[in-house]
Protein backbone atom coordinates (compact mmCIF):
# COMPACT_ATOMS: atom_id res chain seq x y z
CA UNK A 1 0.00 0.00 0.00
CA UNK A 2 0.97 3.88 -0.53
CA UNK A 3 2.07 6.39 1.97
CA UNK A 4 -0.82 8.44 -0.27
CA UNK A 5 -3.85 8.06 1.32
CA UNK A 6 -7.36 9.12 0.17
CA UNK A 7 -8.52 9.88 3.24
CA UNK A 8 -7.31 12.56 5.50
CA UNK A 9 -7.82 10.79 8.71
CA UNK A 10 -6.81 14.30 11.42
CA UNK A 11 -9.09 16.36 9.24
CA UNK A 12 -12.25 13.99 9.73
CA UNK A 13 -11.43 13.23 13.13
CA UNK A 14 -11.73 16.96 14.19
CA UNK A 15 -14.48 17.08 12.19
CA UNK A 16 -16.46 14.34 13.95
CA UNK A 17 -15.61 16.01 17.30
CA UNK A 18 -16.64 19.42 16.29
CA UNK A 19 -19.81 18.33 15.34
CA UNK A 20 -20.78 16.42 18.66
CA UNK A 21 -19.39 19.23 20.45
CA UNK A 22 -21.75 21.46 18.30
CA UNK A 23 -24.80 19.18 19.27
CA UNK A 24 -24.81 20.77 22.73
CA UNK A 25 -25.08 17.30 24.22
CA UNK A 26 -24.22 16.68 27.50
CA UNK A 27 -21.33 14.10 27.83
CA UNK A 28 -19.68 14.96 30.83
CA UNK A 29 -16.38 15.98 29.48
CA UNK A 30 -14.36 19.12 30.64
CA UNK A 31 -12.10 20.88 27.61
CA UNK A 32 -9.01 22.54 29.11
CA UNK A 33 -5.87 24.19 27.41
CA UNK A 34 -2.37 22.55 28.58
CA UNK A 35 0.72 23.79 27.35
CA UNK A 36 -1.88 25.09 24.02
CA UNK A 37 -3.22 22.15 23.32
CA UNK A 38 -6.88 21.46 23.83
CA UNK A 39 -7.22 18.35 26.24
CA UNK A 40 -10.80 17.16 25.85
CA UNK A 41 -11.20 15.16 29.70
CA UNK A 42 -13.89 12.02 28.94
CA UNK A 43 -13.05 10.08 32.33
CA UNK A 44 -9.97 11.63 34.75
CA UNK A 45 -11.54 14.60 36.22
CA UNK A 46 -14.69 15.00 34.69
CA UNK A 47 -16.83 12.01 35.14
CA UNK A 48 -17.15 10.90 30.91
CA UNK A 49 -20.26 8.96 29.70
CA UNK A 50 -21.10 6.30 27.35
CA UNK A 51 -22.01 9.33 25.44
CA UNK A 52 -18.18 10.70 25.68
CA UNK A 53 -17.05 7.28 24.83
CA UNK A 54 -18.94 6.67 21.52
CA UNK A 55 -17.37 10.02 20.56
CA UNK A 56 -14.16 8.58 21.37
CA UNK A 57 -14.74 5.83 19.83
CA UNK A 58 -15.52 7.67 16.36
CA UNK A 59 -12.41 10.00 16.58
CA UNK A 60 -10.33 7.15 17.51
CA UNK A 61 -11.93 5.60 13.96
CA UNK A 62 -10.94 9.00 12.09
CA UNK A 63 -14.87 9.76 11.69
CA UNK A 64 -14.64 7.07 9.59
CA UNK A 65 -16.80 4.64 11.46
CA UNK A 66 -19.99 4.04 12.84
CA UNK A 67 -20.19 3.30 16.49
CA UNK A 68 -23.79 2.80 18.49
CA UNK A 69 -24.39 1.44 21.85
CA UNK A 70 -27.18 -1.01 21.60
CA UNK A 71 -29.76 -2.23 24.55
CA UNK A 72 -29.03 -5.53 26.26
CA UNK A 73 -31.96 -7.41 24.35
CA UNK A 74 -30.05 -7.05 21.29
CA UNK A 75 -28.38 -10.81 19.88
CA UNK A 76 -25.14 -11.56 20.76
CA UNK A 77 -23.90 -12.42 17.31
CA UNK A 78 -24.86 -10.63 14.46
CA UNK A 79 -27.25 -12.32 11.97
CA UNK A 80 -25.33 -14.83 9.98
CA UNK A 81 -24.39 -14.95 7.30
CA UNK A 82 -22.82 -18.01 7.25
CA UNK A 83 -25.77 -20.14 7.07
CA UNK A 84 -26.43 -22.30 10.43
CA UNK A 85 -23.00 -22.93 11.38
CA UNK A 86 -22.60 -22.48 15.43
CA UNK A 87 -26.32 -21.72 15.86
CA UNK A 88 -26.41 -19.27 19.50
CA UNK A 89 -27.26 -16.22 17.28
CA UNK A 90 -30.69 -16.80 20.03
CA UNK A 91 -29.00 -15.41 22.92
CA UNK A 92 -28.84 -12.50 24.01
CA UNK A 93 -26.37 -11.08 26.44
CA UNK A 94 -27.58 -9.40 29.76
CA UNK A 95 -25.28 -6.54 28.98
CA UNK A 96 -25.67 -3.39 26.22
CA UNK A 97 -23.84 -4.47 23.14
CA UNK A 98 -20.86 -1.91 21.40
CA UNK A 99 -21.28 -1.97 17.38
CA UNK A 100 -19.04 -0.75 14.90
CA UNK A 101 -19.00 -0.66 11.51
CA UNK A 102 -16.51 1.16 8.34
CA UNK A 103 -16.17 1.13 4.95
CA UNK A 104 -12.72 1.48 5.25
CA UNK A 105 -11.52 -0.38 7.41
CA UNK A 106 -8.10 -0.47 7.30
CA UNK A 107 -7.99 3.67 7.56
CA UNK A 108 -10.56 3.98 10.34
CA UNK A 109 -9.26 0.98 12.68
CA UNK A 110 -4.90 0.29 12.05
CA UNK A 111 -4.19 3.66 10.84
CA UNK A 112 -6.31 5.13 13.43
CA UNK A 113 -7.51 3.45 16.19
CA UNK A 114 -5.17 0.95 16.82
CA UNK A 115 -3.58 1.82 19.77
CA UNK A 116 -0.11 0.29 19.20
CA UNK A 117 1.66 3.27 20.53
CA UNK A 118 2.47 3.74 24.11
CA UNK A 119 3.53 7.09 25.70
CA UNK A 120 6.27 7.29 28.38
CA UNK A 121 7.13 11.08 29.29
CA UNK A 122 8.81 11.22 32.43
CA UNK A 123 6.96 9.34 34.41
CA UNK A 124 3.34 9.90 32.23
CA UNK A 125 2.16 6.73 30.69
CA UNK A 126 -0.60 6.33 28.57
CA UNK A 127 -1.92 4.04 25.36
CA UNK A 128 -1.98 6.77 22.04
CA UNK A 129 -4.24 6.01 19.13
CA UNK A 130 -6.78 7.80 16.84
CA UNK A 131 -5.57 9.96 13.74
CA UNK A 132 -1.97 11.52 15.21
CA UNK A 133 -0.93 8.55 14.38
CA UNK A 134 -1.05 9.19 11.28
CA UNK A 135 0.78 11.88 11.24
CA UNK A 136 3.79 10.89 13.21
CA UNK A 137 4.03 7.39 11.75
CA UNK A 138 7.15 6.27 13.30
CA UNK A 139 5.09 2.77 13.78
CA UNK A 140 6.70 -0.11 11.74
CA UNK A 141 2.64 -1.09 10.47
CA UNK A 142 2.82 2.10 8.46
CA UNK A 143 5.18 0.53 6.21
CA UNK A 144 2.82 -1.95 5.78
CA UNK A 145 -0.56 -0.03 5.83
CA UNK A 146 0.45 3.10 3.93
CA UNK A 147 -2.40 6.44 5.71
CA UNK A 148 0.53 8.52 6.56
CA UNK A 149 0.27 12.19 6.42
CA UNK A 150 1.24 15.61 7.77
CA UNK A 151 -1.84 17.77 8.68
CA UNK A 152 -1.66 20.67 9.87
CA UNK A 153 -4.10 19.84 12.96
CA UNK A 154 -4.05 16.92 14.47
CA UNK A 155 -5.85 14.93 17.19
CA UNK A 156 -5.40 11.60 19.40
CA UNK A 157 -6.88 9.60 21.93
CA UNK A 158 -4.86 8.97 25.27
CA UNK A 159 -6.32 6.13 27.61
CA UNK A 160 -4.66 7.20 31.00
CA UNK A 161 -5.48 8.24 34.56
CA UNK A 162 -3.85 11.21 34.40
CA UNK A 163 -3.99 14.60 31.95
CA UNK A 164 -1.02 14.88 29.82
CA UNK A 165 1.78 17.08 31.47
CA UNK A 166 3.18 20.22 30.00
CA UNK A 167 6.55 17.51 28.62
CA UNK A 168 3.27 15.30 27.39
CA UNK A 169 2.03 17.93 25.20
CA UNK A 170 5.81 19.19 24.01
CA UNK A 171 6.89 15.77 23.05
CA UNK A 172 3.56 14.66 21.25
CA UNK A 173 3.40 17.85 19.32
CA UNK A 174 7.07 17.63 17.71
CA UNK A 175 6.90 14.11 16.55
CA UNK A 176 3.39 15.33 15.05
CA UNK A 177 5.32 17.82 13.61
CA UNK A 178 2.38 20.43 14.75
CA UNK A 179 2.65 23.08 17.64
CA UNK A 180 1.01 22.48 20.73
CA UNK A 181 -2.07 25.00 19.67
CA UNK A 182 -2.72 22.36 16.43
CA UNK A 183 -3.13 19.63 18.79
CA UNK A 184 -6.31 18.14 20.58
CA UNK A 185 -6.08 15.22 22.91
CA UNK A 186 -9.02 13.08 24.07
CA UNK A 187 -8.41 11.34 27.27
CA UNK A 188 -10.00 8.96 29.73
CA UNK A 189 -8.94 5.83 31.87
CA UNK A 190 -9.97 2.18 30.94
CA UNK A 191 -11.80 2.61 34.52
CA UNK A 192 -14.66 4.89 32.90
CA UNK A 193 -17.35 4.66 31.40
CA UNK A 194 -16.44 6.46 28.44
CA UNK A 195 -12.47 4.90 28.77
CA UNK A 196 -14.68 1.29 28.98
CA UNK A 197 -16.84 2.03 25.89
CA UNK A 198 -13.97 3.04 23.81
CA UNK A 199 -11.98 0.12 24.52
CA UNK A 200 -14.69 -2.24 23.74
CA UNK A 201 -15.39 -0.48 20.32
CA UNK A 202 -11.83 -2.21 19.03
CA UNK A 203 -13.52 -5.62 17.68
CA UNK A 204 -13.44 -5.01 14.64
CA UNK A 205 -9.80 -2.90 14.30
CA UNK A 206 -8.78 -6.51 16.52
CA UNK A 207 -9.64 -8.43 13.77
CA UNK A 208 -7.95 -6.41 11.17
CA UNK A 209 -4.97 -6.33 13.14
CA UNK A 210 -4.93 -10.17 13.06
CA UNK A 211 -5.13 -10.37 9.75
CA UNK A 212 -1.83 -7.84 9.43
CA UNK A 213 -0.20 -10.16 11.70
CA UNK A 214 -1.08 -13.09 9.09
CA UNK A 215 0.43 -11.53 6.84
CA UNK A 216 -3.11 -11.19 4.82
CA UNK A 217 -3.33 -8.71 1.79
CA UNK A 218 -5.09 -6.03 3.50
CA UNK A 219 -6.20 -4.72 0.27
CA UNK A 220 -8.40 -7.53 -0.19
CA UNK A 221 -10.94 -6.16 2.90
CA UNK A 222 -13.62 -4.05 1.70
CA UNK A 223 -15.32 -3.75 4.39
CA UNK A 224 -16.53 -4.83 8.43
CA UNK A 225 -18.53 -4.46 11.49
CA UNK A 226 -17.85 -5.93 14.76
CA UNK A 227 -19.72 -5.95 18.33
CA UNK A 228 -19.15 -6.87 21.80
CA UNK A 229 -20.60 -6.60 25.50
CA UNK A 230 -19.76 -3.61 27.65
CA UNK A 231 -18.82 -4.73 30.74
CA UNK A 232 -19.60 -2.48 34.11
CA UNK A 233 -17.28 -0.16 34.75
CA UNK A 234 -14.63 -1.55 36.77
CA UNK A 235 -13.31 0.05 40.01
CA UNK A 236 -9.68 0.32 39.26
CA UNK A 237 -7.86 0.16 35.73
CA UNK A 238 -6.02 -2.90 36.25
CA UNK A 239 -9.89 -4.91 36.83
CA UNK A 240 -11.13 -2.47 33.77
CA UNK A 241 -8.23 -3.61 31.26
CA UNK A 242 -9.56 -7.18 32.55
CA UNK A 243 -12.39 -6.72 31.51
CA UNK A 244 -12.50 -5.11 28.43
CA UNK A 245 -10.27 -7.78 26.90
CA UNK A 246 -12.61 -9.89 27.88
CA UNK A 247 -15.15 -8.70 26.05
CA UNK A 248 -13.48 -8.94 22.86
CA UNK A 249 -11.55 -12.00 23.12
CA UNK A 250 -14.21 -14.34 24.58
CA UNK A 251 -17.38 -12.03 23.48
CA UNK A 252 -17.06 -10.16 20.34
CA UNK A 253 -18.17 -10.84 16.68
CA UNK A 254 -17.00 -9.42 13.99
CA UNK A 255 -17.60 -10.08 10.13
CA UNK A 256 -15.06 -8.52 7.31
CA UNK A 257 -16.22 -8.41 4.03
CA UNK A 258 -13.07 -9.71 1.28
CA UNK A 259 -12.73 -10.55 -1.80
CA UNK A 260 -10.86 -13.92 -1.67
CA UNK A 261 -11.18 -17.13 -2.50
CA UNK A 262 -12.80 -20.07 0.11
CA UNK A 263 -9.07 -21.63 0.37
CA UNK A 264 -7.65 -18.58 1.37
CA UNK A 265 -10.32 -18.02 3.67
CA UNK A 266 -9.77 -20.95 5.22
CA UNK A 267 -5.73 -20.92 5.69
CA UNK A 268 -6.20 -17.55 7.72
CA UNK A 269 -9.39 -18.06 9.43
CA UNK A 270 -8.53 -20.92 11.66
CA UNK A 271 -5.85 -18.37 12.92
CA UNK A 272 -7.90 -15.62 13.39
CA UNK A 273 -10.00 -16.00 16.46
CA UNK A 274 -8.65 -16.10 20.15
CA UNK A 275 -8.66 -20.05 20.04
CA UNK A 276 -6.13 -20.17 18.36
CA UNK A 277 -4.07 -19.66 21.09
CA UNK A 278 -2.55 -21.98 23.65
CA UNK A 279 -3.70 -19.53 26.39
CA UNK A 280 -7.60 -19.22 25.02
CA UNK A 281 -9.60 -20.08 28.10
CA UNK A 282 -8.16 -18.39 30.74
CA UNK A 283 -9.27 -14.42 31.89
CA UNK A 284 -7.18 -11.75 30.80
CA UNK A 285 -6.80 -10.60 33.88
CA UNK A 286 -5.09 -13.78 34.74
CA UNK A 287 -3.06 -13.91 31.81
CA UNK A 288 -1.54 -10.29 32.53
CA UNK A 289 -0.58 -11.48 35.86
CA UNK A 290 1.36 -14.90 34.80
CA UNK A 291 3.29 -12.18 32.24
CA UNK A 292 4.39 -9.84 34.97
CA UNK A 293 2.19 -6.92 33.41
CA UNK A 294 3.83 -6.93 30.22
CA UNK A 295 1.22 -6.93 27.68
CA UNK A 296 3.90 -8.10 25.16
CA UNK A 297 5.00 -11.15 27.04
CA UNK A 298 1.31 -12.69 26.32
CA UNK A 299 0.96 -14.95 23.72
CA UNK A 300 0.07 -12.54 20.83
CA UNK A 301 -2.44 -14.96 19.59
CA UNK A 302 -4.87 -14.40 21.90
CA UNK A 303 -5.32 -11.17 20.74
CA UNK A 304 -8.12 -11.75 18.46
CA UNK A 305 -11.52 -11.58 18.53
CA UNK A 306 -14.22 -14.68 19.64
CA UNK A 307 -16.11 -15.20 16.83
CA UNK A 308 -15.14 -14.06 13.07
CA UNK A 309 -17.01 -14.28 9.42
CA UNK A 310 -14.96 -14.27 6.35
CA UNK A 311 -17.81 -13.04 3.79
CA UNK A 312 -17.48 -12.70 0.20
CA UNK A 313 -19.98 -10.51 -0.79
CA UNK A 314 -19.22 -11.21 -4.70
CA UNK A 315 -19.32 -15.12 -4.38
CA UNK A 316 -21.49 -15.31 -1.41
CA UNK A 317 -19.17 -17.56 0.40
CA UNK A 318 -18.50 -17.65 3.95
CA UNK A 319 -17.03 -19.39 6.81
CA UNK A 320 -17.43 -18.71 10.56
CA UNK A 321 -14.91 -19.50 12.88
CA UNK A 322 -13.88 -19.36 16.77
CA UNK A 323 -16.86 -19.28 19.49
CA UNK A 324 -18.66 -17.09 22.28
CA UNK A 325 -17.06 -18.05 25.95
CA UNK A 326 -19.97 -16.93 27.29
CA UNK A 327 -18.82 -17.73 31.23
CA UNK A 328 -15.48 -16.55 30.92
CA UNK A 329 -17.21 -13.09 30.49
CA UNK A 330 -19.54 -13.49 33.12
CA UNK A 331 -17.27 -14.20 35.55
CA UNK A 332 -15.40 -11.45 33.83
CA UNK A 333 -17.72 -8.96 34.68
CA UNK A 334 -18.79 -10.05 37.99
CA UNK A 335 -22.18 -11.38 37.10
CA UNK A 336 -24.12 -14.45 38.35
CA UNK A 337 -24.50 -17.32 35.89
CA UNK A 338 -27.36 -16.76 33.52
CA UNK A 339 -26.74 -12.88 34.10
CA UNK A 340 -24.68 -12.26 30.74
Amino acid sequence: MSDVSTHELNATAIAALQAALAAGDDLGIAISHIAGAQVVDCGVEAPGSDAAGLLMARVAMAGLGEVSLEPAESPRLFPKPCGDQQGTDGDVWKRPVVSVASRSPVAACLASQYAGWKVSVEGYHAMASGPIRASIGKESLFDQIGFRERPAVVIGLLEAAALPTPAVIQSLAEAAGVSPEQMTLLVAPTASPAGTLQVVARSLETALHKLETLSFDLALVTGGRGRAPLPPVADDDLTAIGRTNDAILYGSHVILEVTADEPLLDAVGAAMTSSASPDHGKAFAALFEEAGGDFYAIDPAIFAPAVVDLFNASTGDCLRFGQIEADIVRKSFGLETGEA
